[in-house]
């Protein structure tokens, strides 16, 4: 079983930066493809980032490509979301996802999630 926590969300104003930690724990990172989502209050979960297993292909969405920036440290079982020139549209839960296969952009790709980390843009 894997488990994910992230971290690192918070407030920030409209053309700055964060960057989202994701640990994960039961399997080592090198074994996982992981990918970042976000569900913002009533609209639908959105795929925002993807990375493969050995950190060497990734994949974004052209609502963010260019501003955003997944990696992964396979050493420290830690996967990265570097979040820069933030909109207000990027507010939203941001979350966390892994799977054993390879790049996916849809959520039913995923088997494994995080519990969810809020990331405030003010405008």
């Amino acid at each position: 079983q894997v488990q994910l926590v992230e971290s690192g969300g918070g407030l920030v104003q409209a053309g700055g930066s964060l960057r989202l930690s994701c640990a994960a724990s039961g399997r080592t990172c090198s074994d996982l493809a992981m990918g970042w989502f976000r569900q913002a209050p009533g609209k639908e979960r959105e795929f925002v980032a993807a990375i493969n297993r050995n950190g060497g292909s990734t994949y974004y969405p052209d609502s963010v490509r260019g501003r955003f920036a997944i990696s992964k440290a396979n050493a420290k079982n830690t996967v990265y979301l570097q979040m820069n020139s933030l909109k207000f549209e990027d507010t939203a839960i941001y979350y966390c996802a892994a799977n054993h296969y390879g790049l996916r952009n849809s959520a039913t790709g995923y088997e494994y999630w995080g519990q969810g980390n809020q990331v405030t843009v003010s405008s």
